[in-house]
């Protein structure tokens, strides 16, 4: 089994789950792809000492990037929503 810190790679910090924090205490974390929801949830709890409430996750797709006459790609990955208990909060997002 992967420790927490192998499933949870990285808060993700963008305008829309900014808002989305803020209204529904709804965080976004980039995951390790071949994860669960329950992998997520578990991991989330060990590591923030947090009540998660319910998990969702989507996965982004890698995207075609140009860099002058040279193409690339930007790299996808999976991100996961993490809905808290009220009053449950994160401090990394806060921060703290």
């Amino acid at each position: 089994m992967k420790s927490a810190y192998n499933i949870i790679l990285a808060p993700l910090l963008t305008e829309k789950g900014t808002i989305d924090q803020e209204k529904n205490n709804v965080y976004l974390f980039k995951v390790a792809e071949d994860v669960n929801k329950h992998q997520i949830k578990s991991a989330i709890e060990e590591l923030f000492k947090v009540r998660v409430l319910e998990v969702r996750t989507s996965v982004v797709s890698s995207k075609l990037r140009r860099y002058g006459r040279w193409e690339g790609r930007k790299p996808g990955y999976k991100k996961a929503y993490v809905k808290l208990r009220k009053g449950d909060k994160i401090p990394v997002f806060e921060g703290a």
